[in-house]
């Protein structure tokens, strides 16, 4: 007997066998129920989510003849059901979109739907990948789908609904197809696993249901590919030696030597994933999927259902993402994104790659810009004051003897030296805010009528706070904090509507005193700007 193929032989055969799509089975479960079954449906959805498998379920549930009436309980032997199966069955019509896209294809369908279904109640055309039809071509079923024949039942498939005329999807009861989840596909296959008796390990399982991407045909094609190599039990290194995998401890020696800046184990454990037989790119990418997991890790907890990882490497990626801070892996995330397209169109893709990974580990974990300002007079007195998740810096209270703030006038003309003294983040929210009234201990700050999002930046992560707790060294007593946004602009902080050249701009970002601090506490050097 010819060998089936997994994806064949464990296709999913009635609604409740459905995986990741449950909410589109249900839907069309409750149209059966009620007779409200639409005369045509567009599936849309990535390649191997079930959207031709949901297409032949609803024919069989139309026309299954063990009952008098469409079912949501195909029987799946009649003969009918099995012909469905096989897609041999006379009443429904399987049509590959790609190679049947002209107009006279789509013509001759159009005179044959006339006819009644030679056995079934319905005639059913299940049309694949219908967005390769030319536009005459969907001009030619316009005219049935407007007014079909009540025998008629129509199904499209496509992976780029986009491309489908708005005219056709206007006619259609759209259903959207989502990615099935690693988890999900993990379940799946592992059912599968028991049910043909071949043992494997949880790390293989799981790292074929990430490679997967969301496709349970692609699960079931690369499972495919590790049992036809006969060997058992199934375990993870065949990923590498069979599929072109990268080596997660390898990756993870790569990853722990970039978060302990470790410059030359860096290159020494990139060197061993790419003299194993690791493309630049793959290596490039499974980077990126680490630390996003690493990411995640930090962000969310191992707990999280966002991370699929076995109880071991969940234990090993939290031991790892001590080394990192968010910033860090997001930085090193979107760098190595961008690196992986320069890799595809270079003569020189290993001393980039090895560049890159150079970069990562010898750059200093991310500042607070405010930590950095604090840092910058170490000499001095310090007084922290909580904001947000980091720490600002603002001196000691004056010495005795030396005059202090007090009254309306004198916080104005002392607003610059307050400003400077609540630190460059929230002082870049108060530049379009000034002291408008000072009565019984409370300082009214009113913005301009457009600056009503730095208002509520100011309101959040305990700034209020910050500017009271400054205000209470400059006057020496306690001072509320009221922020009103006022009619019209703030005179002090208007400029002239202008268009600044590319140099302007850039000598501004130059001159900027926080990024002159980060410049300076870094012992950094500006190699580019680019603009937003």
């Amino acid at each position: 007997m010819a060998y089936t193929v997994l994806a064949r032989k464990y296709r999913s055969q009635a609604f409740d066998d459905v995986v990741g799509q449950e909410p589109i089975a249900q839907t069309l479960k409750n149209a059966i129920k009620t007779n409200r079954v639409a005369h045509a449906y567009l599936f849309t959805g990535t390649r191997g989510v079930g959207k031709t498998t949901m297409a032949r379920i609803l024919a069989k549930s139309l026309n299954c003849l063990a009952s008098k009436e469409p079912t949501t309980q195909a029987c799946c032997k009649c003969d009918s059901c099995v012909a469905v199966n096989l897609g041999e069955d006379i009443d429904v019509i399987e049509i590959d979109g790609a190679s049947n896209r002209g107009i006279d294809n789509i013509r001759e369908l159009r005179d044959n739907a006339i006819y009644r279904p030679a056995r079934s109640r319905f005639k059913i055309y299940i049309i694949d990948e219908v967005h390769m039809l030319t536009t005459d071509a969907f001009n030619a079923l316009l005219k049935i789908l407007e007014e079909p024949p009540s025998h008629v039942k129509f199904i499209f498939a496509t992976t780029e609904p986009q491309k489908v005329l708005a005219t056709i999807q206007s006619r259609c009861q759209r259903f959207d197809f989502r990615n099935i989840s690693p988890a999900q596909i993990a379940r799946q296959l592992k059912a599968i696993l028991d049910q043909e008796k071949i043992k494997c390990d949880e790390d293989l399982i799981l790292a074929l249901a990430k490679l997967a991407n969301g496709s349970m045909r692609d699960g079931l094609s690369l499972l495919d590919r590790l049992i036809s190599t006969g060997v058992q039990p199934l375990t993870a290194s065949l990923l590498e030696e069979y599929l072109g995998c990268p080596n997660s401890e390898k990756v993870c020696e790569l990853v722990a030597a970039i978060g302990d800046s470790n410059a030359a184990g860096a290159l020494a454990a990139a060197g061993d994933l790419t003299n194993a037989g690791l493309s630049e790119v793959q290596t490039a990418d499974a980077l990126v999927d680490y630390m996003r997991d690493l990411m995640v890790v930090k962000a969310a907890g191992a707990g999280s259902d966002l991370v699929i990882l076995t109880e071991q490497q969940k234990k090993q990626a939290e031991q790892l993402a001590q080394k990192f801070d968010i910033a860090g892996l997001v930085y090193g995330i979107t760098t190595l994104e961008k690196l992986r397209w320069s890799l595809k169109n270079t003569d020189s893709a290993r001393p980039l790659l090895e560049a890159t990974i150079l970069r990562l580990a010898m750059s200093e974990h991310f500042l607070n810009v405010d930590q950095l300002l604090s840092q910058s007079n170490p000499s001095q007195d310090k007084k922290k004051v909580t904001v947000d998740r980091y720490a600002t810096t603002v001196p000691q209270p004056a010495p005795q003897g030396q005059p202090q703030i007090s009254g309306l006038e004198s916080i104005k003309s002392n607003w610059q030296n307050i400003l400077k003294a609540v630190g460059p983040s929230t002082a870049g929210l108060l530049a379009c805010a000034q002291p408008a009234r000072f009565e019984n201990g409370v300082l009214i700050l009113e913005f301009s009528a457009s600056s009503e999002v730095q208002k509520k930046m100011c309101e959040s992560n305990g700034r209020v706070e910050q500017i009271g707790a400054v205000l209470r060294e400059k006057c020496g007593k306690d001072i509320k904090i009221e922020l009103r946004l006022g009619q019209g602009e703030v005179k002090a902080t208007e400029e002239p509507a202008q268009t600044k050249t590319r140099s302007q701009k850039q000598n501004e970002i130059l001159n900027d005193p926080a990024v002159k601090a980060v410049i300076m506490g870094l012992d950094a050097t500006i190699t580019n700007i680019e603009d937003n």
